[in-house]
């Protein structure tokens, strides 16, 4: 009788042992928000009671860069890309976690500090973690965050780097805001060539690898110039 082969595995090499760390801030009323007008507080109301109804539903009020979210190049480039146009492959695959939880407030991150962790490495997805999501709901989340030069934005665009995401409000400079007389120079080199911004991470210290898989599916918002995102990291351990 002929001998029969031996089963294989149907996943050849998947890692059973998945860690996945939730990198989202919860939506609640409440919650901080970039306190200008063109930011909306956030607004949930129950509409659908089992008492009554017998069911639950609610109507949520919010806007398209309320807590962690990313920004489609139309946030800050007339002419750009919106959030239900972009591939979804950029917002899953392998990212690589930068460590500048070093950084002091207000910090300016040169492109040396970059080239000094990535080396000859050409990642498509890049993380920031400082470590400032610890500073989320006190006065100094937005006013004294650290940020990154004009240059390493630059380099990171001649980098090939399609996606760049932080663990603070933005890449720019509080300083560098609407009235400045130098408006959010770093929003703009990074959308202006279509690398879209993940910003309002959290949990980055919880990561126990460099390299992970990442998941941040926007909403699919027809025109939006961003998205709330529900956003992973998968690590294999």
């Amino acid at each position: 009788m002929k001998a029969t082969s031996k089963a294989q595995p149907i996943h050849k090499g998947f890692h059973m042992n998945r860690k996945i760390t939730d990198l989202t801030f919860p939506i609640h009323e409440g919650m901080t928000t970039f306190p200008v007008h063109w930011q909306p507080m956030v607004e949930i109301t129950q509409l659908g009671r089992h008492c009554i109804e017998g069911r639950e539903s609610r109507k949520i009020l919010l806007g398209t860069h309320t807590g962690t979210h990313v920004d489609a190049p139309r946030h800050f480039i007339p002419d750009g890309a919106t959030v239900d146009n972009l591939p979804l492959d950029i917002f899953v695959g392998p990212a690589t976690v930068l460590d500048f939880s070093y950084a002091k407030p207000m910090q300016e991150i040169q492109k040396e500090e970059f080239v000094r962790q990535l080396g000859n490495a050409r990642p498509e997805r890049v993380l920031m973690r400082f470590d400032w999501s610890d500073q989320w709901g006190t006065l100094d989340y937005y006013p004294k965050q650290p940020f990154i030069s004009e240059e390493a934005a630059h380099w990171l665009v001649g980098l090939g780097v399609r996606l760049v995401g932080m663990d603070t409000p933005q890449a720019d400079s509080a300083a560098n805001g609407r009235n400045s007389g130098h408006d959010s120079p770093v929003h703009k080199i990074l959308l202006g060539a279509g690398v879209i911004k993940l910003e309002y991470l959290t949990n980055l210290k919880l990561l126990q690898s460099r390299e992970i898989e990442l998941i941040a599916l926007p909403l699919k918002i027809r025109d939006g110039d961003g998205s709330p995102v529900r956003c992973v990291a998968i690590e294999n351990i």
